[in-house]
């Protein structure tokens, strides 16, 4: 997996790339009654696209989708892309984060941003309040004062002879748990519904990348699943406040158990989200 931050610490937005490496079968799912989406309806079983090219992941909520024009751009300078005729299109699905309270609500990740993230992509990206997760927060069911720092968290996992990793960006309503270390990072003391919760304001996303080989169906049973790593993570998830997003990349490189990178993945996606959230200072 190689993974590429934008950072705007002033404007305190940015934007997140996953790469894919060539044939990556793609999947998607969203949950959160809140999403900020693209391209996730070709990523569904029984449609023609079956590979994905990149992962954006952005804050600047809609706005920041700006940012998948660059995205493309590059990749379509290194000949990446969904050959149609002498054609290449490059496939570049990706969530929002909304993030425009947090300090300047013009500052917005563009193509420019798009570009950069994607240049600056490497092996070992750093965690914390960068890219996506730059002006991420968590634990906000509760009102202001209970408002902790989200971020951008990396982990990973063996599932036989397969690796597992999760990308993810906590923004969430809920407070987090550590699913591994079991305490809260971010605890939420309660949910006062008269705090003015704003609906899309909120939500988690992220991206398992696994080298197992699978189909279409079975990386978006992965995308499914991996859900359940948000749930073990953030808590109350999948409100109608959030736009909780997942995505699946597979490169195919080795054989593996569908069924144990499920679980797998599941995992991972807790453990990021802890440690993105931990890395951003929350605890």
């Amino acid at each position: 997996m190689s993974v590429g931050h934008w950072t705007d610490p002033r404007g305190r937005t940015g934007c997140t790339v996953v790469l894919a490496p060539a044939g990556a079968v793609a999947g998607a799912d969203v949950r959160g009654g809140a999403p900020g989406t693209l391209g996730t309806d070709a990523l569904r079983p029984g449609m023609l696209v079956q590979e994905a090219h990149a992962i954006l992941l952005t804050g600047g909520s809609a706005f920041g989708l700006d940012a998948a024009a660059g995205v493309m751009a590059h990749l379509e300078q290194g000949g990446h892309g969904l050959a149609i005729g002498p054609v290449r299109v490059p496939i570049v699905a990706g969530a929002v984060i909304f993030d425009l309270l947090t300090s300047d609500a013009s500052a917005r990740p563009g193509a420019a941003a798009g570009t950069a993230a994607c240049r600056a992509a490497t092996r070992e990206p750093a965690v914390g309040a960068v890219g996506a997760g730059t002006g991420a927060t968590v634990a906000k069911a509760a009102g202001a004062a209970g408002t902790a720092p989200g971020g951008f968290g990396l982990a990973g996992a063996r599932a036989g002879d397969a690796t597992v990793a999760a990308a993810m960006v906590a923004n969430g309503v809920g407070g987090v748990w550590d699913d591994e270390r079991h305490t809260w990072i971010a605890p939420l003391a309660g949910w006062d519904h008269a705090s003015g919760l704003m609906p899309g304001a909120n939500t988690t996303i992220g991206v398992v990348v696994t080298d197992a080989r699978l189909t279409k169906e079975q990386a978006n049973r992965v995308a499914t699943v991996a859900h359940d790593g948000i749930a073990r993570a953030v808590r109350p998830a999948h409100t109608r406040y959030d736009g909780d997003t997942m995505f699946c990349l597979a490169t195919g490189a080795v054989d593996a158990p569908a069924d144990a990178v499920e679980a797998v993945a599941a995992q991972v996606v807790a453990a990021a989200i802890a440690a993105g959230v931990r890395a951003a200072g929350a605890a």
